[in-house]
């Protein structure tokens, strides 16, 4: 008689991913929020730096770019703070907060006048982000599953892809009733999405071990790969706002005004329709840290290519190019720095990581306007884009150093 076999039995399946309320309500304010911020930021720089016979201001690319580049350097460095206040008090009255803070700050861009109004409500709309954009992506870390997150930082950048397709085109339709309205209409949308929030969103309790005031920040600018990381994102993120600068002034030269909204629909739109399966395809074949590298090489080389696009339907085709990379480069990093991040301080981790867009965002504002403006002056219009296809390969080679050695987390499952 034969000996009983032993049955081991299996490991229990991984739990499916269903999206929850509080989960629905961050995706549909972040779509809110992208949609807000994009009917009125690419019109500062149609508005204010426009040619005076097309409707526009005249001022200098430069000082534009300096707006733009302030917004993003409060924004970002308040982020830093956002963050570790979040594992302190929890993400919810931050987020509502931050949302009523832009809302005046697009308000009052409307009612700009001159440089120094116009930098002041920038700075008002800042703090704005400042206050929600941490402990947005802390909340968002705090409602999923560890092995879920990257599919829901995946939704969550599709929702905000999707409001960069509408924002645009209500922001281009609303330019006819004036600057004005259209930065009244984003302002209200930010109300909006505050509300959301305010009835979908838990109040998110800070976990045991958060520490006292700003030590999250302490231990996360100690953390020496976090730190590196972090740092080299900057080169990314002087990339990734060219969109906003040197993108939309040549897009603007090769076609007028009325090129943002295929400029930007086209990003965003690609970014909806391919995104997620783009992302499930990449953890599918790469691990997360090859596929950030490859993906910032993507951005660079999309921008380089740009110095050879002298119609707007080359620059189209480069613009696709960006966003594939782009599309890949958000979910990446995002879980890559939730995976760094100790549980009880994930929105300091978070906060600090604001540091490389904060800086990359500001720089890359200045520098893409500056570079413009001296291209035209030198008469050498392909400056900017050797620059930016030069910062993605140094870029791309330092993420690949500062990531070594870190573990993959199991892949989600299927």
């Amino acid at each position: 008689m034969s000996a009983p076999v032993s049955v081991i039995p299996s490991a229990p399946p991984p739990a499916p991913f269903r999206v929850s309320a509080a989960q629905a309500g961050l995706i549909a304010s972040n779509f809110l929020m992208w949609g807000g911020f994009f009917a009125v930021i690419p019109l500062v720089t149609v508005h204010f730096s426009g040619p005076a016979a097309g409707g526009g201001l005249g001022w200098s690319a430069a000082s534009v770019g300096l707006v733009l580049g302030l917004r993003q350097l409060t924004q970002q460095g308040l982020t830093v703070f956002g963050g570790a206040w979040s594992d302190r008090l929890g993400p919810k009255p931050l987020i509502l907060a931050g949302c009523l803070l832009r809302t005046a700050g697009f308000a009052w861009m409307g009612f700009a006048d001159s440089l120094g109004v116009l930098l002041a409500a920038a700075v008002l709309a800042g703090v704005g982000g400042g206050l929600f954009d941490a402990p947005k992506s802390a909340a968002i870390t705090q409602v999923t599953r560890e092995e879920h997150r990257t599919r829901m930082f995946s939704l969550t950048s599709l929702s905000g892809n999707a409001g960069m397709v509408t924002g645009p085109l209500i922001g281009a339709a609303l330019l006819g009733l004036g600057f004005r309205s259209a930065a009244l209409a984003a302002a209200s949308v930010y109300l909006l999405a505050a509300l959301v929030l305010a009835v979908t969103l838990p109040h998110l309790r800070p976990q045991r071990g958060a520490g006292r005031s700003l030590d999250g920040l302490r231990v996360a600018a100690l953390d020496t790969r976090f730190r590196r990381f972090t740092l080299v994102l900057i080169g990314y993120f002087i990339l990734s706002t060219q969109i906003n600068v040197a993108v939309t002034l040549k897009a603007i030269a090769l076609a007028g005004t009325g090129a943002t909204g295929p400029l930007y629909g086209l990003s965003a739109g690609m970014a909806v329709i391919l995104q997620y399966p783009l992302l499930r395809a990449v953890e599918r074949y790469l691990p997360t840290r090859t596929a950030l590298v490859v993906a910032v090489a993507l951005v660079g080389l999309s921008l380089g290519l740009m110095s050879v696009a002298t119609t707007f339907p080359a620059l189209l085709a480069c613009v696709a190019l960006y966003s594939l990379g782009t599309m890949t480069v958000y979910p990446t990093q995002q879980t890559l720095t939730a995976r760094f991040a100790p549980p009880a301080l994930i929105g300091s981790y978070f906060g600090f990581s604001a540091i490389s867009l904060g800086v990359g965002g500001a720089v890359g504002s200045v520098l893409g306007g500056a570079l413009v403006d001296t291209g035209a002056q030198l008469g050498f219009p392909a400056l900017p884009w050797v620059t930016l296809a030069a910062i993605g390969v140094l870029t791309a080679l330092g993420l690949r150093w500062a990531l070594r050695g870190l573990d993959e987390a199991p892949a989600d499952a299927a």
